[in-house]
């Protein structure tokens, strides 16, 4: 069933604001669990936290060693495809936005740089272990 152009756009945007907050999510925690250890922060300790950005990581190193783009740009390419719009042009901050994260490099490049990422968050499981409850 084909869905109206502002209900298309309008998922487009929740994508893409859902992988804003992961980006964010990602991004962040590799800044702040090491800051916070060396702060002596307690929370970047909690395992749930840490075993969900390791998870996050995990699938956007996979996706990019299996040469997959990923499934949250498919799923708003889809929205944007359905709203009549192609992906090069975009509502003006959707636009700025989309540049922002979606670098045209060879999807190589992206699998090198996220592998290297987590590993660098397996590191962080040696240097700033999470507290297990006992």
């Amino acid at each position: 069933m084909p869905v109206s152009t502002s209900i298309a756009l309008f998922l487009a945007n929740v994508v893409l604001a859902v992988h804003i907050a992961i980006i964010a999510f990602n991004v962040l925690g590799l800044v702040l669990i090491p800051w916070g250890a060396w702060r002596r922060w307690k929370w970047v300790h909690r395992p749930m936290w840490r075993l969900a950005h390791l998870f996050a990581l995990s699938i956007v190193a996979l996706q990019a060693l299996f040469g997959r783009a990923c499934f949250l740009t498919l799923w708003q390419d889809h929205w944007l495809a359905q709203a009549g719009l192609q992906t090069g042009h975009q509502p003006l901050i959707q636009g700025w936005i989309n540049r922002l994260l979606f670098w045209p490099l060879p999807i190589a490049f992206f699998a090198v740089l996220y592998v290297l990422v987590w590993g660098y968050v397996l590191w962080l499981w040696y240097k700033v272990p999470p507290h297990w409850r006992r």
